[in-house]
């Protein structure tokens, strides 16, 4: 049976949360991880050699979807309530895409 967490631990953890939020405006964190992404994938393509892409969606979200929970989680302090609230995912499908990454720990 999963273990509960009580209203006070999510309310702290949530404090916790927002007190960590850097000053930037949403919107430019944003735009830096798009610019960031884009760049990534333009070198990719850049240097595929000649070789045809495959899997691309795949490739991409096995390499982001791992840090992005283990950061959420850091960021969390573990409380997966709240790393799956903040991830707009359902805690069943968080725990399963930790489970599947290894990060479960």
């Amino acid at each position: 049976m999963p273990k509960k967490i009580s209203k006070k631990k999510v309310s702290a953890a949530k404090q916790k949360a927002e007190s960590k939020k850097t000053e930037f405006p949403v919107q430019s964190r944003n735009r830096l991880l798009r610019n960031f992404t884009e760049d990534a994938l333009r070198s990719y393509f850049k240097n595929l050699n000649g070789h045809k892409p495959a899997d691309i969606y795949k490739l991409v979200m096995g390499e982001v979807e791992p840090p992005l929970l283990h950061s959420v989680m850091e960021y969390t302090d573990g409380n997966q309530s709240l790393a799956s609230e903040i991830l707009g995912i359902n805690r069943a499908t968080l725990r399963k895409k930790l489970k599947q990454y290894r990060l479960n720990n």
